[in-house]
């Protein structure tokens, strides 16, 4: 458990391209993800807008901005191609590790602590993104994944700025009711790579690294997992970005929020039934339901309630992180720049 809680935000849409983060990268292609975007512009292209990107979507002067503003932390998603060739086979990805090694010196030279989180999502909505192989069984690639994690932990254990490793992104657990079954990857065998990965980890990297394992979207299903004697440093990550609270109206009152925020502190002390800490990888300030009667200026007012009640809901967590730290298009609700900009620092902390 850290001394102090790590209050920090995502790096979302820098070493993998989103199209929300920045959608002048997808224009005109049709295409709304990686995969996609390959096919319509083909690998050379394709890979030239990537060096690009990255070369100036981040860089010192941002984690500059994110340590002034009173954060002390970032969450960084690491994709499973990240040693390029020299990892599995990583198709017409590019290899990013030595961004990697410069987003842990910015952060250890402005003093925040960074989580690295493996950006593969069997069962996902965008497991497209993440078969290396081309395939959609997870069995079929989860051995090489490990690999990765143990090829991270190792490269960067001894480094002051790494505090965790989230093993997994955004896993969707299969489910059963009767005869019908959901799309997702079957909780046993997510339970069988955590504790892999967990392996890998201390063999290169001791037990100070934290590790932090995704819950799935099923906080209620991991009680008493890997919290027995043996396990060291294990935390679970519930994920807010996306609120599936049940068929509500419209949020179109600060009443109707708080009930939305009551619901994500259901989840969480769910989530505290493992007996693990459970933090909070990814949150945002935008409001899950649309009301057409709400006016620009009302939404607004109504997203800084939202965000004021998570801050309060998230209080007692080892650790959270706003989604994101920054959008080309200054996205309301999710830029923290835009997002956090009213709040005074005393409040994050």
């Amino acid at each position: 458990m850290a001394e102090q809680a790590l209050h920090g935000v995502n790096l979302t849409g820098w070493l993998t391209l989103e199209s929300w983060v920045t959608p002048e990268l997808f224009v005109d292609t049709g295409a709304l993800d990686e995969p996609s975007l390959i096919a319509s512009l083909g690998r050379r292209k394709y890979q030239e807008l990537v060096r690009r990107h990255r070369e100036s979507f981040f860089d010192a002067s941002d984690f500059k901005r994110i340590a002034a503003r009173g954060f002390n932390a970032v969450r960084l998603a690491v994709p499973w191609y990240v040693y390029g060739s020299k990892g599995p086979e990583c198709g017409p990805y590019l290899g990013c590790v030595d961004y990697v090694d410069l987003a842990l010196e910015w952060a250890e030279e402005v003093g925040l602590k960074v989580v690295l989180m493996l950006a593969a999502s069997p069962g996902s909505e965008e497991e497209t993104n993440v078969a290396i192989d081309g395939s959609l069984d997870f069995s079929e690639y989860r051995n090489a994944l490990v690999e990765v994690v143990a090829a991270i932990a190792r490269r960067y254990a001894m480094r002051d700025g790494l505090f965790g490793i989230e093993v997994l992104s955004n896993p969707r657990v299969q489910h059963r009711h009767l005869l019908q079954v959901t799309d997702g990857v079957q909780q046993h065998v997510l339970r069988n790579y955590y504790r892999d990965a967990y392996q890998a980890v201390r063999r290169t990297a001791g037990d100070d690294v934290v590790v932090i394992l995704p819950d799935g979207g099923v906080p209620g299903s991991w009680r008493h997992f890997m919290a027995q004697s043996r396990y060291e440093n294990v935390w679970l990550d519930c994920s807010f970005t996306k609120l599936d609270l049940g068929h509500r109206p419209a949020a179109s009152s600060p009443a109707e929020i708080r009930r939305l925020a009551d619901d994500a502190r259901k989840q969480l002390d769910l989530a505290r039934r493992s007996g693990l800490p459970a933090m909070v990888g990814a949150w945002s300030g935008a409001l899950p339901y649309a009301d057409s009667l709400t006016t620009p200026e009302g939404r607004i007012a109504l997203e800084r309630v939202f965000i004021s009640e998570q801050l309060a809901a998230y209080r007692d967590c080892p650790a959270w992180f706003f989604e994101t730290w920054k959008t080309n298009g200054r996205l309301t609700g999710w830029d923290a720049r835009v997002s956090l900009a009213t709040f005074e620092r005393r409040m994050l902390d």
